[in-house]
């Protein structure tokens, strides 16, 4: 007999495409009618910001376009009108979605993903688990397991990928200075907010191209709809008067390009190898055993495999490996200690009788199985921020790369921490403690959430010091919402706040001299 998984949505803040849910779950579509992008800024100088891979904006060759007054581009201007003048509703409102900006919407539809994928394989029948390959994506497992750190390394490939192929893009679009076909042609209507950046290449195109070829590498089993939703972004942008057909077409390639190198990268990062092997499982033990510690163990029956063992040796893109170790914190209290029974007395104490308000603040954090997982519940806490912004699509762009770069790195150094020490987990020391979520299948000190939270909280306070206070708030909140939950002691939870604090710093310095801020 398989077992049932009881699967809950916490605050999914995304778009419900019909392809993303394929079971009963309730999303809130809290975006759909949000006007046009309308940037306080078009950032026309973004094309000198600092990228986070290419070494220089002009790594691809983008060609000059054809002058607006060839016959060539007069065909691509009727061929705007021709759309305009046939749109149906359905096309329209296609126009009205991608207008308040391709970069929220891409992480919407990536937040959707990580939902439906973040879900644990069933065992084999003889006690056994089994991987889900990324060379089978179809067979069961499907691939990927979008577990925590599996959805911090896939928000911060996406966003890191589109922001350098936006700064390439806005390199070109100033060397080339074409106007939108709005501006050229006056019978062209503009279903957007007009401005004055040009349309060569098309930063639709470009985010259509980048983003789904990254996608394709993350969610192989989600083709044919990455493709369809791609093609839909770009046909958007030229019934609404941005974009004509060399616009999209070189703005298509230059984000393909840029994926590719994204995706090298990505092939040699080591997170192919971060499940580890039975060797490696049983060495953790051996050495929590030779420090004279209780070591972790899985509570699940039968026992399931560490959750990736070994990410923590995943390469950043930030930061080096030599930082990684620097940024783990020292030991926690000996499972033989008084502070650790202390601390495991309080966790007990806490889940016996919980106030209303404390399972409020574990269910709203909890971010367990089928959710979109810590990393993406920040990234909907910055997007729903960033909309009352006006943020150009460059900009957009630049803050979730930041903000993912520094959650894949808190999940790098979480992770190294956790199997360094390979700590038991609350309920473990004491059988007494019931969770009032599920038991996450990995060890417990440093608290992820914490981590997460922590580098989120501090990143986001430095791209919008005007929520600082509330962003630290929130992230004390997710924190301490391990301990009322019984999943974690308060040493996990508060080391791994500042873990995560320190962790954010990184980025924090790289966002001083990125030329955006």
């Amino acid at each position: 007999m398989k077992k049932i998984l009881i699967v809950t949505i916490s605050t999914l803040i995304i778009i419900s495409f019909p392809f993303i849910y394929s079971c009963n779950k309730n999303v809130t579509n809290r975006t759909a009618d949000l006007p046009a992008l309308n940037p306080s800024s078009t950032d026309m100088n973004a094309g000198t910001w600092k990228t986070m891979l290419l070494t220089r904006p002009d790594t691809f060759a983008v060609a000059a376009p054809i002058a607006v007054t060839a016959p060539n581009y007069i065909a691509e201007l009727n061929e705007v009108k021709g759309y305009q003048k046939n749109a149906t509703d359905e096309q329209l409102a296609k126009v009205k979605y991608w207008s308040a900006g391709g970069v929220l919407r891409w992480n919407e539809i990536l937040r959707g993903l990580v939902a439906k994928y973040n879900l644990p394989p069933y065992q084999n029948p003889d006690g056994t688990y089994p991987i889900p390959s990324a060379n089978n994506p179809f067979a069961y497992p499907l691939f990927p397991f979008a577990n925590p750190p599996y959805a911090a390394r896939a928000y911060a490939y996406v966003t890191a990928a589109q922001y350098d192929a936006l700064v390439a893009c806005w390199y070109y679009k100033n060397k080339y200075n074409r106007p939108a076909p709005y501006k050229t042609d006056t019978t062209i209507t503009a279903y957007v907010t007009k401005s004055s950046l040009p349309s060569y290449p098309s930063e639709a195109a470009v985010l259509a191209g980048v983003t789904s070829e990254m996608m394709l590498l993350l969610f192989p089993g989600e083709s044919s709809n990455i493709q369809q939703l791609a093609v839909e972004q770009e046909q958007a942008a030229i019934t609404s008067g941005t974009a004509t057909r060399s616009d999209i077409t070189a703005g298509e390639a230059l984000g393909k390009q840029i994926a590719d190198a994204f995706i090298a990268r990505a092939r040699t990062d080591k997170a192919g190898s971060a499940v580890g092997t039975p060797t490696d499982w049983a060495n953790f033990v051996t050495t929590a055993n030779s420090r004279g510690e209780t070591p972790w163990y899985s509570l699940e029956t039968p026992k399931r495999p560490p959750m990736l063992p070994l990410f923590g040796n995943v390469k950043s893109l930030l930061i080096d490996s030599a930082t990684v170790v620097s940024l783990r914190p020292g030991p926690p209290p000996s499972t033989s200690s008084d502070q650790m029974k202390k601390e495991t007395q309080e966790v007990y104490d806490y889940v016996q009788n919980p106030s209303r308000d404390n399972i409020r603040i574990v269910q709203f954090w909890a971010d367990g199985v089928g959710t979109y997982a810590p990393p993406g519940h920040w990234n909907a806490i910055a997007a729903e921020d960033f909309i009352n912004l006006n943020f150009s699509e460059v900009r957009w762009a630049n803050n979730l790369a930041l903000l993912n770069v520094t959650l894949m790195d808190a999940a790098i150094v979480c992770w190294n921490t956790k199997y360094y020490y390979f700590n038991p987990r609350p309920c473990q020391l004491n059988p007494a403690i019931k969770t009032l979520t599920g038991v996450p299948n990995f060890p417990s000190y440093i608290s992820g959430h914490s981590t997460f939270s922590g580098a989120a909280a501090a990143l986001l306070s430095f791209v919008v010091p005007s929520n600082a206070t509330k962003y630290n708030q929130m992230a004390q909140e997710a924190s301490i919402s391990r301990l009322m939950g019984g999943i974690h002691y308060r040493s996990d939870c508060s080391t791994g706040l500042q873990v995560g604090q320190n962790v954010g710093g990184y980025a924090i310095a790289r966002a001083k001299i990125d030329g955006a801020h």
